[in-house]
C-alpha cells in the first residue's frame, strides 16, 4: 500500500494570514482555508479592544491625535497573526462509559468534543491584524 499525507504544523512565532471566520466573547476565530481551529483570545488583540455585542465583532479603539477611531474586525476580512501557542488533544476513540448512556448524551458529547489540534494567535504587535489596517493608500 502506498499513500501520501500532508502535515500542517506551523512554527511558534510564525506569521500567518487567514480570514476571520467568526467573533465571540472568546476572541476572534480564524480560518486559513484548509484549517479552521485558530483562535485569537481577547488579551492578544490590539489594545484597547472591545466586543460589540450588537454586531458580534471585536473593535480596536485606535487612538490618534484627532481622537479615537473604531477599527472593526469584520467576518471575511484577511488578518495577519503570529502563532503563539498550540494545543494537541488526544482524540483516540474510547468505549462507552456506561451501559446507561442514552443517544441524547452521545449527541451532546459529540458537540462538546475538542478539536484535535488548535492554534492560538496574537495580533498585539505593530503590523499584525487586518491587512486593511496597514495598507498605504
Amino acid at each position: 500500500v502506498h499513500f501520501r499525507y500532508v502535515v500542517f504544523h506551523p512554527f511558534l512565532d510564525e506569521i500567518l494570514v487567514g480570514q476571520i471566520k467568526s467573533c465571540s466573547q472568546d476572541g476572534v476565530h480564524v480560518s486559513i482555508g484548509f484549517f479552521d481551529d485558530i483562535v485569537i483570545p481577547p488579551e492578544s488583540l490590539q489594545q484597547p479592544a472591545k466586543f460589540d455585542e450588537a454586531e458580534q465583532v471585536w473593535v480596536w479603539e485606535y487612538e490618534t491625535e484627532e481622537g479615537a477611531h473604531d477599527l472593526y474586525m469584520d467576518i471575511g476580512e484577511e488578518i495577519r497573526f503570529r502563532v503563539v501557542d498550540e494545543t494537541f488533544v488526544d482524540t483516540s476513540p474510547t468505549g462507552p462509559s456506561s451501559a446507561e448512556a442514552s443517544t441524547s448524551n452521545a449527541t451532546e458529547e459529540a458537540q462538546k468534543k475538542e478539536a484535535p489540534y488548535t492554534l492560538v494567535g496574537s495580533i498585539s504587535e505593530p503590523g499584525l491584524g487586518l491587512l486593511s489596517w496597514w495598507t498605504n493608500s
